[in-house]
């Protein structure tokens, strides 16, 4: 059994050496001055003094503060000085859960409580003085900490900070850990991944990332090679500041828990990191949109003492003349300087970057505008120039105008009315400033000058009122209308815009359409722009006319022509000209079929009018038919059946005429119909036409009246009969032609009051029946 727990004792610190390979080491007897001169790892460059440390008071044996080494491990630093909220050693990897160290004997840092705002407990200090021989200093560090466990990032963090004040009686800190180009401090609660967490109980509680970039990694209790006794930790972050070469500072590393002692925190400070700097500024770069503009100068200054010794570089190669702290560049490279900091042998040594922008290229140009009343003074828009000024360019930015290159320059006073500017003298010259999106500015020159042209007093264009409304007002082309005359005689390439008043014309607004309805009937003055490319060459009045032309009783006519006969139309004498569409030339014609006529007659202006004849059909109409309803009481009617092409009225006595050619409630009898012309050309030929009926009742009494029962007007039809029959349908008595009535006997014997039924047989076949009473 013996060997058994030998083997496993061997196991066990194989295990253990593994581990330990894989973590930092830390020695925590280093003193103040070993611990300065591992930072500054005795750097000529700044000269260090007074270093003191202060931390653990409570163990006895252990210290809170030492050296540190990576070892085989992966920690980004290779080895430095280590500050924590508990004893050094503790630090050692791998990450353990635990609730930390420390004692509440063992105070905090009050400089570190007012940097913070916080109530700190457990403070390891390092300080000393410094002198730089340059004018920046910086020094690398990860911060780590137990409180990037559970929700803790979201409400807790221990604090640190690096303070620096120039050693003098008015002097305060200033805390130098802090995020990039913030003045934000780095802690658990300012860099952190997104926490969400989980508790026993099941309720979840967590925050945003925050600064998540800066997060270097988390460390679990399962992640035996983390090389650090702790749950996360930062990325290598740098803190710098500028100082003044040659002055006496003091920095103080402090780190602390805040207020309660669990879970401590830790700062790894990068051995030899802490050194004295030349400050060249960032690089100038056009991905940064930081690059110099195309042009200017730029000056690199070192702000260090001419008694150091310089050399540049510019791309590598040694600048032999340069010597001096400062150097102006005037192009694009890698500049870098190699200082020699007197009276030490220090050597330090940066360089930077510069970019230029690409030129701005514009075009000065020249803007000539037209002088309304002489005087040399007019109103130009300017921003007629800008895509000439610019090239075209969409890139650049909109152009901006100043009375002077220098407020050009200095941005101040544009020329606030571009639009419509007028200029303070002859051939002025403004300035136009363009940016391009680097921010850098070029300028150009436009001369603004009055033109000196002249045209010819032109001759009014007339034109005839060419619509039914002689108004006075009618359309232009003025393209080919007016512009021919403007421009007869001038250079050729001149074009023409036309405006309803001399402001328009001038400042080149609401310019007229090519298709002009004069406004002002008869007579209205327009004005010309006539233009050369972008310029003005000159404007002129243009007087539009509009002649009317309504002669009288020139309004359509329509008239009747009679079938057979000729008809002569005429309009007034004393026109210019005549012209019928028969192809006459008078002021008469005659016709004779029907038809649409028109003449068109002109005046001394050479305007015409139309005046048309509607020439319509008519004639005497033929009447070839009665469509006859009778034997229907007051229901009879007569529809006078016709032909003709005429405007007709109908009679049936030659007394009345009706438009309608039906007549009803006709009573029997014999009627003439006739068909008469309204436009006058006759009456047809009279047609007879027979209404016939039967009386309804008769009283055979012998007092000399409706004696007898009789069809008016069946001698017309003599071979039709009338058969009369008792309701039993015994035959009582026939008519016709000869035996045209019945009394109301029977074989001499005197019938009773009854209905009597008959039939009245037509020639044609056509029968109608009916009854009637015998009244006695």
């Amino acid at each position: 059994m013996k060997w058994i727990k030998i083997m496993f004792c061997i196991l066990l610190c194989c295990i253990s050496a593994s581990a330990m390979a894989q973590s930092i080491t830390v020695n925590d007897t280093y003193t103040a001055q070993n611990l300065v001169d591992l930072l500054t790892k005795n750097s000529s460059c700044a000269s260090t003094s007074s270093a003191s440390v202060s931390g653990d008071t409570f163990t006895g044996t252990q210290n809170s503060y030492g050296y540190f080494n990576s070892g085989t491990s992966t920690f980004p630093f290779t080895e430095g000085v280590l500050l924590s909220t508990w004893s050094s050693s503790n630090s050692v990897g791998p990450f353990l859960r635990n609730q930390g160290g420390g004692n509440s004997s063992w105070k905090g840092d009050l400089d570190l409580d007012q940097a913070l705002g916080i109530k700190s407990i457990n403070a390891s200090v390092l300080e000393f003085d410094f002198v730089p021989l340059t004018n920046f200093i910086s020094f690398n560090y990860i911060f780590a900490s137990n409180e990037y466990q559970d929700d803790f990032p979201c409400r807790f963090s221990d604090g640190f900070a690096f303070l620096i004040k120039e050693n003098s009686s008015a002097a305060i800190y200033k805390n130098i850990a802090v995020l990039p180009n913030t003045i934000t401090p780095v802690s658990s609660e300012n860099v952190h991944p997104i926490i969400s967490f989980t508790n026993s109980s099941g309720s979840t509680s967590g925050c945003s990332a925050l600064n998540e970039q800066y997060f270097g990694q988390s460390n679990t209790s399962t992640t035996s090679s983390s090389p650090i006794n702790y749950s996360g930790q930062t990325i290598a972050l740098n803190a710098q500041t500028e100082v003044i070469a040659g002055n006496s500072y003091h920095i103080k590393l402090v780190i602390a828990d805040d207020e309660f002692v669990y879970y401590d925190s830790a700062v790894f400070l990068q051995a030899g990191s802490f050194v004295s700097k030349v400050d060249l500024g960032a690089d100038r770069l056009l991905a940064t949109n930081n690059g110099i503009c195309f042009g200017q100068t730029y000056l690199i200054d070192t702000k260090l003492p001419p008694s150091y010794s310089y050399k540049w570089f510019k791309n590598n190669i040694l600048l032999t003349t340069e010597t001096d702290p400062s150097y102006t560049v005037t192009d694009a490279g890698t500049y870098k300087v190699e200082i020699t900091l007197n009276p030490s042998t220090c050597i330090a040594t940066n360089q930077i970057t510069i970019e230029y922008t690409p030129e701005i290229l514009l075009n000065n140009q020249t803007m000539i505008q037209c002088d309304a009343d002489g005087d040399g003074i007019s109103v130009f828009d300017l921003t007629k120039m800008d895509t000439a000024i610019k090239g075209n360019d969409p890139s650049l930015s909109a152009v901006v105008y100043y009375k002077t290159l220098s407020d050009a320059k200095a941005a101040i006073n544009p020329i606030t009315n571009p639009k419509n500017y007028n200029n303070t003298s002859a051939n002025q010259i403004v300035y136009a400033r363009v940016s391009n999106n680097y921010g850098c500015s070029n300028y150009a020159q436009l001369n603004l000058q009055i033109s000196n042209n002249t045209i010819p007093t032109q001759n009014p264009i007339t034109t005839c009122d060419g619509d039914t409304t002689q108004d006075g007002l009618y359309r232009f082309d003025l393209n080919s209308q007016v512009s021919m005359q403007v421009l007869q005689g001038l250079p050729q390439g001149l074009t023409v815009e036309y405006y309803l008043n001399l402001t328009d014309a001038v400042m080149q607004n609401n310019s007229l359409p090519n298709i002009f309805n004069n406004t002002v009937p008869n007579q209205q003055i327009i004005y010309a722009r006539i233009i050369n490319g972008a310029d003005c060459y000159d404007i002129t009045p243009i007087t539009l006319v509009v002649n009317t032309f309504n002669p009288r009783d020139f309004q359509e006519e329509n008239t009747f022509l009679c079938n057979g006969t000729a008809i002569s139309l005429t309009v007034a004498t004393g026109y210019s000209s005549y012209l019928w569409n028969t192809g006459a030339t008078t002021n008469i014609i005659t016709v004779s079929s029907a038809g649409d006529y028109s003449v068109k007659v002109s005046n001394g202006n050479g305007c015409e009018a139309t005046k048309t004849f509607h020439i319509n059909p008519s004639g005497i109409a033929t009447i070839t038919g009665a469509e006859i309803i009778d034997f229907s009481g007051n229901q009879n009617s007569i529809l006078i059946e016709y032909t003709g092409v005429g405007n007709y009225e109908f009679s049936l006595d030659t007394s009345y005429f009706q438009n309608d050619p039906k007549f009803e409630g006709i009573a029997p009898g014999t009627y003439l119909a006739y068909v008469r012309d309204k436009n006058g050309c006759g009456l047809s030929v009279p047609y007879p036409v027979y209404v016939l009926d039967y009386p309804r009742f008769f009283t055979p009494n012998g007092d000399g009246f409706n004696d007898t029962w009789r069809i008016k007007n069946l001698d017309l039809l003599p071979k039709s009969t009338v058969t009369i029959y008792n309701r039993y349908g015994k035959l009582l008595k026939q008519l016709n032609s000869s035996a045209i009535y019945w009394n109301g006997f029977f074989n001499g014997h005197i019938l009773p009051a009854d209905d009597y039924w008959f039939s009245l047989n037509f020639e044609d076949g056509k029968i109608i029946k009916g009854h009637f009473s015998l009244k006695r």
